[in-house]
């Protein structure tokens, strides 16, 4: 409890440092493109991307494709996954004039750094890593050696761009520490390369999928930013509530009612509390209508974007390519520096 106490206490006064010079910052950020992005993924981090890029701070968004078979054995729909979640970053905010949005696989040079640093951490340290250890326990089947290497990869991830911003949920603090303990191992062992990247804890809220547990694609219980509205009534029309006609919140003993108002009460701006009292007695009917008119009224302007935006089949291809080239660029810059503090240029 201390130590995150005091990992909040330095996030708070790095984010306001941050604020006041965005010009010394580099974020590096990203996710998985297992599915289509969703209204979790919206809350939880893209909308604090939006705002960290308004303040001036340069941002790398990885799409990491190759992070998609640390736990499943297809890419099948990983392209289209990619370009959905370029679409839905451009209609959310993202400029990609003043963020570099790439894929993983497209920059090698990331990858390589990925020897040297297997060799600065333990297994045991591997093992102890939370989503290493959750992962392993949800998929009921061996580990692979990728997946146990995975936050090594995401240190890779962060230093290879020498981001020193990474912000990130408490449950992640982890992967941060990784990459923070690579850097120092590097630079006491070869000499300073990498700066010591520092965590920016955020305050986003936690949405609950459809059916109280998180909002996840693999649960199949997430409303996608990319679904029409007729698909959203849809979705929230099919949630399992319960009997009882009076609307309260309460997430332990009525989870799917309580989800419903979480997620109206995000869009709205309002306390689930408040929003229960006011539907009180109007049962499970007037509850989900009025989740999906909160969510489709929310998503609405975001929609028109993104349909704008997907008339151009060029623009996600060119937004790709472009950071795909910076990302390599820099990634190139960074592994001449460790080669050369390696002593590995002949």
């Amino acid at each position: 409890m201390e130590s995150f106490i005091a990992t909040a206490q330095r996030s708070s006064e790095i984010a306001d440092a941050a604020a006041q010079h965005p010009e010394k910052y580099r974020v590096l950020t990203g996710e998985r493109p297992t599915g289509p992005l969703h209204l979790g993924h919206y809350f939880g981090t893209i909308h604090e991307r939006v705002r960290l890029q308004r303040t001036g701070v340069e941002m790398f968004l990885v799409l990491a494709d190759y992070q998609v078979i640390t736990d499943r054995d297809t890419t099948a729909r990983v392209r289209e996954n990619v370009h959905g979640a370029v679409l839905d970053y451009l209609a959310a905010g993202i400029d990609p004039d003043r963020a570099t949005i790439f894929a993983h696989s497209a920059v090698p040079e990331l990858h390589q750094l990925m020897l040297p640093f297997l060799s600065l951490v333990t297994e045991a340290e591997l093992h102890r890593n939370p989503t290493v250890k959750s992962e392993f326990e949800s998929s009921g089947r061996a580990l692979s050696a990728l997946l146990l290497t995975y936050p090594v990869h995401q240190a890779a991830d962060i230093l290879f761009c020498k981001g020193n911003l990474v912000p990130v949920g408490k449950d992640n603090l982890p992967h941060v520490e990784m990459a923070r303990v690579i850097a120092r191992r590097f630079n006491e062992r070869y000499g300073d390369v990498f700066p010591v990247p520092d965590a920016l804890v955020t305050a986003s809220p936690e949405v609950p999928g459809l059916d109280g547990r998180k909002m996840s694609k693999s649960y199949g219980n997430a409303i996608a930013l990319s679904m029409t509205p007729d698909e959203t009534v849809a979705a929230i029309r099919g949630t399992r509530t319960d009997s009882e006609r009076r609307i309260t919140f309460d997430p332990q003993l009525r989870p799917g009612v309580s989800a419903l108002l979480s997620t109206a009460a995000l869009c709205l701006d309002v306390s689930p509390l408040d929003l229960a009292d006011r539907i009180g007695d109007g049962g499970s009917n007037a509850l989900k209508n009025v989740v999906a008119s909160a969510v489709n009224d929310y998503l609405e302007p975001m929609r028109a974007r993104r349909e704008q935006l997907a008339k151009d089949p060029e623009l996600v291809r060119s937004v790709l390519r472009h950071g795909n080239e910076k990302a390599r660029a820099v990634a190139e810059v960074t592994l001449v520096e460790v080669r050369e503090a390696m002593g590995t240029v002949y």
